[in-house]
């Protein structure tokens, strides 16, 4: 019952945020509080993001509004990488949980889609998926290194097909 606890914590959360407006959901008022100065807005000005089919940028949106973009996003990414982590612990199977965690981004689109002043996006659906790529990869080449380093007798990275291989050299 354990390994279900953190599944479900973000579940609930993911499903209280796509629950919100973005009105609720606004960070620009504290960005302005905590932000003031607007710190590296130069180097913030040089970057431009296409992103359903408009142009992101800090010209184009404000600093604040920029800062609050990218945070978003990169929200999307962590979340959905602690998500797919989570349903990892619960499957145990790193292909399955992208699958699971990709279906849960394309559900979490569709309820924004249901609250008012949201939008649903398939780039969206895309960085969530990165997201859970990144996690599940990461979480694949530490458990490969862990087994590297677990028996070092062994001098190349262990997958399942070289295991095979090592476990039927050794018969």
């Amino acid at each position: 019952m354990k390994k279900y606890i953190l599944f479900i914590l973000i579940l609930l959360t993911l499903f209280y945020s796509s629950g919100q407006t973005y009105e609720q959901q606004s960070l620009i008022p504290n960005l302005m509080k905590w932000l003031p100065s607007e710190p590296l807005k130069g180097v913030l000005s040089l970057f431009q993001i296409p992103y359903w089919g408009t142009i992101i940028s800090v010209e184009e949106r404000g600093y604040h509004a920029f800062i609050e973009f990218l945070l978003r996003k990169g929200a999307h990414i962590v979340i959905f990488g602690a998500l797919a982590f989570a349903a990892y612990i619960v499957v145990r199977k790193i292909r399955l949980a992208f699958v699971i965690t990709v279906v849960i981004a394309i559900a979490d689109e569709y309820h924004q889609s249901l609250t008012g002043g949201r939008t649903p996006s398939i780039q969206d659906v895309f960085l969530d998926s990165f997201g859970a790529a990144l996690a599940l990869g990461s979480l694949y080449i530490l458990r490969t290194y862990w087994n590297v380093t677990k028996h070092r007798h062994v001098t190349k990275l262990v997958t399942p097909k070289t295991r095979r291989y090592n476990k039927n050299r050794a018969n």
